[in-house]
């Protein structure tokens, strides 16, 4: 009998042993490395915003002050810049929800050859910015041998010339392009957590398809939204390889972002001391709008 009674203390002895152990020692290399890995460029990019540093002119050295900043924040291109930003950020983002869900409820039906199409349409998030952008740059927008150009002549309309006209819309274009299966991705996956107990009740008290989707669908999937939302928001602050390849930033700023801004200051204009201020606002501005996005996704998912 004492023996029985001996083993479960013993039992219950190593298991708060063990729980006493404090580990926290062996995260710190971790913790450590990467605390490294962003405070040294991120101090670095802080200590150059206050300097004058100029790649072509070494006689530009010594403490500037604020001027950098004072330049940046007085330049209209800077004002440009982030209304472009906002409006590329914007528009890929309504893309993505409206065509995510559009698809997300279609791919949650029977039908043929479901798999393939499920394929084709996620396939865009796979390749890389730069490649698609080429793609739609020479195969699709040329107003020359494009797609849309051919499709035009057809039709017997006139070709667009998409990159020169309407710059930063065919920028958005390609990166909704990209985007949308992502959105698509994380909504089906959604849909399939759906009561479908739920929706053949409605169906059988008469309600149509739009009112089940305005009703059922649409508030199921009003988490899985917002959190593509977030992501999304965070990744297309960064968008820069497809309007290097495609715009250049032209028209003059007419498609020149905050990060296409910063690369012009800093590596065209060789400006490093002014390209690191604007990655300084740049920064800040990110973190007001993730710490906006983290609010409203944790009000979200409270409710």
């Amino acid at each position: 009998m004492s023996a029985d009674v001996a083993v479960p203390a013993r039992r219950r002895w190593g298991r708060r042993e063990r729980r006493g152990v404090d580990t926290r020692p062996l995260v710190w290399p971790s913790v450590g490395l990467l605390l490294f890995w962003m405070i040294v460029p991120l101090a670095m990019t802080l200590w150059f915003s206050f300097q004058n540093y100029n790649l072509t002119d070494p006689t530009q050295h010594g403490f500037a002050g604020f001027d950098n900043y004072t330049y940046l924040l007085t330049d209209p291109s800077l004002f440009n810049a982030l209304i472009n930003t906002l409006l590329l950020v914007g528009g890929v983002l309504i893309a993505s929800v409206v065509f995510g869900t559009l698809f997300a409820v279609l791919f949650d039906q029977d039908f043929w050859g479901k798999g393939i199409a499920r394929l084709l349409v996620i396939a865009p998030f796979f390749v890389m910015p730069t490649v698609a952008a080429l793609v739609w740059k020479n195969l699709l927008m040329d107003p020359v041998s494009g797609l849309f150009a051919a499709i035009a002549h057809g039709l017997g309309l006139p070709s667009v010339t998409w990159i020169g006209s309407l710059p930063l819309f065919s920028i958005g274009v390609i990166v909704a392009w990209q985007w949308v299966p992502f959105a698509t991705l994380i909504l089906l996956t959604a849909m399939q957590s759906l009561d479908r107990e739920q929706i053949e009740a409605a169906r059988m008290d008469g309600a149509k398809s739009v009112s089940r989707f305005i009703h059922i669908i649409l508030p199921h999937l009003a988490r899985p939204i917002t959190v593509v939302v977030m992501i999304e928001t965070i990744f297309l602050l960064g968008v820069f390889a497809e309007i290097l390849v495609t715009t250049n930033g032209g028209p003059g700023d007419a498609s020149t972002n905050l990060p296409y801004l910063i690369f012009k200051t800093a590596i065209q204009g060789s400006d490093v001391g002014g390209g690191s201020a604007g990655g300084i606002i740049a920064i800040v501005l990110a973190n007001i709008v993730a710490v906006f996005l983290v609010r409203t996704v944790a009000r979200n998912l409270d409710t």
